[in-house]
């Protein structure tokens, strides 16, 4: 490989001089403004400038460990003296991966747990970078009380995301818990939760949300300014229009009867089968699949409700008059069936879940590519295959949905615009859902707004 000559934004240049001062940095960037890049030059003037670090471990989601680290790694001409080792793969590939020489070691994130408490590989890391600190929001995770226990041996570590409170404000407790060990937010979740929030849904004694209290946000901010930065790609790069819209469908009087009836009673019954939902989560979760056309039975088999949106997603393809399009499902019944439809239209499409799927999408070789945001949803670059995506089935995590959309629309996309089309069902939970992630989205745009970097260079 060619490596290329770096000729940093001046963003970029400041958020690596924010990490080289900071024992302890967030790092919240949107998608494309390559925060990649910008964490490798800093850590290699760290390694070889200033000798401040000294072996670097890196936690990323699977494919960006595998992938995109050490692809960065390669491409670039100034970071030539840096060398790695991923560990990925089974026990034995991993413990492999420890025991070679390098400068950086480069992780998936189901496996931090494994790294400190069943290897036996020795914990002597000075610099950790979080890949996605958003996926350490749990407390309760094991990967995150595993990285606490070693959190003390840690001299330097960088936080980086670009969805910091995809849930809103809760979230960022554990993630700043992990980076500062509760200096600002405090040590206990009972105790942020006291500080800066107030009950909100509950039944008697059990609290099921909670809400901030007047004036939380801001003193959140305040507490966290110090060593987090954020910056959106359209306030840095010259961005493609993005345009948003709903292309709405309308069930027929029986599949509505239907959809009220397993609302209303959470039991529907059908010729092919029982369907039940537990819970009020269950409930969403089966709402959701006859949304899209399909439910899955008590036994696993799948019951057929409709094709409205079948049907409305080979309008949409049509519309768009060959040019390639990417399509996310979230069932696994959403991509039997999708797939189905496009045999039959004779349409080249592919799922994207492998290297190959990958090249030839960016290569402009597929019509329509299908893509689960929960694989895609970081670190991969698909802007080269195309500037159109059709959401055949929602997600409630705003994370997953901003992250799956900015794909596409990113740094290195050459359409002047990127068009995210909604297929939503009238009068369903599809419409709850569109709702509910743009009011997350306030809460996070506050958080980044409050935090977002004064860039004098």
């Amino acid at each position: 490989m060619v490596r290329i000559a770096y000729t940093p934004h001046n963003y970029q240049t400041f958020a690596a001089d924010f990490i080289k001062r900071q024992q302890i940095s967030a790092i919240f960037l949107d998608c494309g403004l390559g925060k990649t890049i910008i964490t490798l030059s800093a850590v290699n003037d760290l390694l070889f400038d200033s000798f401040q670090a000294h072996r670097v471990l890196i936690i990323a989601p699977l494919r960006v460990a595998s992938v995109t680290w050490p692809t960065e790694i390669q491409k670039w001409d100034h970071l030539s003296l840096l060398t790695y080792s991923v560990a990925v793969g089974s026990g034995m590939e991993r413990k492999t991966a420890f025991m070679k020489q390098a400068d950086i070691y480069i992780i998936n994130r189901e496996n931090v747990q494994w790294l400190i408490e069943e290897s036996g590989v020795k914990f002597d890391f000075d610099t950790v970078v979080v890949d996605e600190l958003s996926s350490f929001k749990s407390h309760q995770a094991k990967r995150f009380r595993a990285l606490m226990k070693v959190r003390p041996r840690v001299k330097r570590i960088i936080g980086l995301t670009g969805t910091p409170s995809a849930n809103g404000l809760m979230d960022l407790w554990a993630e700043y818990r992990l980076l500062d060990v509760g200096q600002r937010l405090g040590r206990f979740i009972g105790q942020y939760r006291t500080n800066y929030f107030a009950p909100d849904k509950r039944n008697g004694q059990i609290v099921y949300s909670y809400k901030p209290l007047p004036g939380a946000e801001q003193a959140i901010y305040a507490k966290i300014a110090d060593i987090t930065i954020s910056m959106k790609s359209t306030d840095h790069l010259q961005m493609p229009e993005l345009i948003s819209s709903e292309y709405e469908v309308q069930l027929s009087d029986d599949e509505l009867a239907r959809y009220d009836e397993l609302k209303a009673d959470l039991v529907l019954r059908l010729p092919g089968g029982e369907v039940t939902a537990a819970n009020a989560a269950a409930l969403s979760n089966k709402l959701s699949q006859m949304t899209n056309g399909a439910v899955y039975d008590n036994n696993g088999g799948t019951v057929h409700i409709h094709d409205r949106k079948l049907d409305a997603l080979e309008d949409l393809i049509e519309a768009a008059n060959g040019k390639p399009v990417l399509v996310a499902y979230w069932f696994k019944h959403d991509l039997a069936r999708i797939s189905e439809r496009l045999q039959k239209l004779h349409i080249p499409f592919l799922p994207l879940d492998t290297q190959e799927s990958l090249r030839r999408w960016n290569a402009g070789e597929l019509a329509v590519a299908l893509v689960h945001p929960a694989s895609a949803g970081h670190g991969l670059n698909l802007q080269s295959g195309g500037s159109a995506i059709i959401w055949f089935g929602l997600t409630w995590s705003l994370e997953l949905y901003q992250q799956t959309n900015a794909r596409l629309w990113r740094q290195g996309q050459t359409a002047e615009t990127v068009v995210v089309q909604h297929i939503v069902a009238k009068d369903t939970i599809d419409g709850r859902m569109l709702k509910t992630l743009s009011a997350k989205d306030c809460t996070q745009a506050e958080l980044i707004a409050a935090v977002k970097a004064d860039l004098k260079i």
